[in-house]
Parts: C-alpha cells; sequence; structure tokens
C-alpha cells in the first residue's frame, strides 16, 4: 500500500539516477506535478509528459543525471519566511547547493523563492 505519491516518486527518481537510467514512470497527481514543474524549472530534471493509463496517469520523466539525491521531508514542518537557513544547513550538503521545496499559499515554490516573495509555508521536499 502506497502512503504518498510524492514520496513513491521521489524516490523512483532518486533509485533510476543511482542506476543510470535516462528515464523513469511514476505516478501522476497534481503536487507530483507542480513538484516536477519545479524541479524542472532549477534544471535537474528534463521534459516530462503525462501518460493517459486509465487508472490517473504517470509522468514519463527524462533525467539528466544531476540528482545526487531528493527525498520528501515528513513531518512538514512549517517555516517562517526568515527561518529557512536553519533547514537549508538541516538538509542541504552546503550553502548555495540544491533546493529545499516548499508548499506556500503561492504554490510549490522553492526556498529561495519564497525568500524572495518573503513567505514561509511547509517543507516538503529536498533535491541536490
Amino acid at each position: 500500500m502506497r502512503h504518498s505519491l510524492l514520496a513513491d516518486c521521489l524516490s523512483t527518481i532518486n533509485n533510476t539516477e543511482d542506476v543510470g537510467k535516462d528515464e523513469c514512470l511514476v505516478k501522476a497527481s497534481n503536487l507530483v506535478l507542480d513538484v516536477l514543474k519545479t524541479i524542472q524549472r532549477e534544471g535537474y530534471i528534463g521534459e516530462f509528459e503525462e501518460i493517459k493509463d486509465g487508472k490517473g496517469g504517470k509522468f514519463k520523466v527524462k533525467l539528466l543525471g544531476k540528482i545526487n539525491k531528493c527525498k520528501i521531508i515528513k513531518p512538514h514542518f512549517s517555516v517562517a519566511k526568515d527561518e529557512f537557513e536553519k533547514w537549508e544547513k538541516r538538509y542541504l550538503p552546503a550553502k548555495g547547493l540544491g533546493v529545499l521545496i516548499v508548499s506556500t499559499s503561492r504554490g510549490i515554490m522553492t526556498h529561495q523563492q519564497a525568500k524572495e516573495e518573503g513567505v514561509g509555508g511547509k517543507l516538503i521536499a529536498y533535491i541536490y
């Protein structure tokens, strides 16, 4: 039984990157779509397309070999707009390397975008 489509998605991407394949299939959801768009903007993955299978769909994701680790953050910690540095130190290997993915009132975005816009939110994942 699966509990989190996002956790399954990130685990699949991580495992596929580790074995050196260039694409993978992940189950579709709105949250997964928003996270894939965010990490695509950051340059960690290439194009992705939705495949209709009559069961909710899947995304076919092109990998670029740039991901060392991506993982979900559980529980989803609440972060104020001025607290991101504490969480960067906890989840990212070095300052300026990788991104935290944050769910805010303005949608899914990276921690850098949230800092620029002056909003806090809930941490949902990290990637580097």
